[in-house]
């Protein structure tokens, strides 16, 4: 066994998987796609055939959504051996062109949607909202972290608005970054550019370390996980908006007078649910808005279905033309009678949204972050 190989088997402690097939089992996009996970589990301990495997098309069918993760009896992680894979085919530049423009752009501007990092505050130029100093005297309660795609897309950026609004009606203390804030590199490091991932978690701690806050929020999931898990060195702690509204309704801060008559689901992120744990929260909030009629989909919680938007898939077409995950679920949403498929991250607003549209419905069903639900009942 060369060094190579070694390295490859010891870093994602290949001889420890047991063969049983419950990462393939679980695997969400496998339903749509040629993606056996376990397969690459066995096959990537022959060093030759690394290069191989990773230029199979399949390895950026993975969503990263963290399924075999889970369900895998002896602690493995699998998906971290298709980014390995993916690694690879980074270093010699073998990647679709919206993936290179996606990875320049974030070294470039801090962020991949190809916008100038001088319009990342465009999205808060009607709020009344202080961008904070670095090592400013006074302490501000919460710092928010505001994803890229919540930064720069014109339909996302309404859950941040609505944010501000709700931490405002709720008096809590808190500000922007500004500027200078830049990708939190979660999607930088699952295409697998490991190199430039590495710069954003030295740079971006070094940026958040340098702000007198007690703790920072982050919009979505992706980010929160990224940063409260993959980081090194922050030093304050790291919440998802989820938590801190549902400390603020249930301490009594946060008032919602209006109903909002409608029937809604909740769709589980799987960066949110699977990866951190977080299910009641979400649920504690969308239950505490007035005249809400909640319904839960069958496959929920842990079994939540994921929406295909993570692992890099916002920069990824993949091969397969089969029905995508989002609009499947979009049809279970239907059947239920759901009025609003609520959520909670950014990237499942837009797969979900889209998939409405396919699929025909979007003038009978709303895909809205539980934020604006929320203005919706200020």
């Amino acid at each position: 066994m060369c060094a190579e190989e070694l390295d490859f088997v010891e870093k994602y402690d290949l001889l420890g998987c047991i063969q049983c097939g419950r990462c393939t089992g679980g695997c969400p996009v496998a339903l749509r796609t040629d993606l056996r996970v376990r397969c690459f589990m066995n096959d990537t301990q022959n060093e030759e055939r690394l290069e191989e495997l990773s230029e199979k098309p399949e390895i950026w069918d993975c969503t990263t959504c963290f399924t075999c993760a889970a369900r895998c009896p002896k602690g493995l992680e699998p998906l971290e051996v298709l980014i390995g894979l993916r690694s690879l085919q980074i270093e010699e530049g073998k990647v679709q062109p919206t993936v290179r423009d996606a990875l320049e752009s974030i070294f470039k501007d801090g962020n991949p949607w190809g916008s100038p990092r001088a319009k990342r505050l465009d999205w808060a130029s009607d709020l009344e909202v202080e961008v904070l100093e670095p090592e400013a005297e006074e302490t501000t309660d919460v710092l928010l972290f505001i994803c890229c795609t919540d930064a720069y897309d014109p339909r996302v950026m309404k859950a941040a608005q609505a944010l501000v609004k709700v931490l405002i009606a709720a008096g809590v203390d808190f500000g922007l970054i500004g500027d200078d804030e830049s990708c939190c590199g979660s999607e930088v490091r699952r295409l697998g550019e490991e190199g430039l991932f590495e710069m954003c978690d030295e740079e971006n701690v070094e940026l958040l370390n340098s702000f007198n806050v007690n703790r920072i929020v982050a919009i979505s999931p992706h980010c929160y996980n990224t940063l409260k898990k993959e980081y090194h060195g922050l030093k304050v702690p790291v919440l998802h908006y989820t938590e801190l509204v549902a400390e603020l309704l249930e301490d009594g801060k946060l008032e919602l007078p209006k109903e909002v008559a409608k029937v809604v689901t909740y769709h589980d992120p799987c960066f949110l649910g699977k990866q951190n744990d977080i299910y009641d929260e979400p649920r504690y909030v969308i239950t505490r808005i007035p005249g809400v009629d909640f319904r839960e989909f069958d496959r929920c919680r842990e079994r939540s279905l994921c929406c295909e938007g993570g692992g890099g898939k916002m920069w990824v077409e993949s091969e397969s033309k089969e029905e995508r995950l989002a609009e499947i679920r979009v049809e279970d949403a239907k059947e239920m009678g759901a009025e609003v498929i609520a959520v909670a991250c950014p990237f499942c607003l837009l797969t979900l949204e889209d998939a409405t549209k396919v699929k025909g419905v979007d003038e009978e069903m709303q895909v809205m972050d539980i934020l604006e639900l929320l203005a919706e009942a200020l």
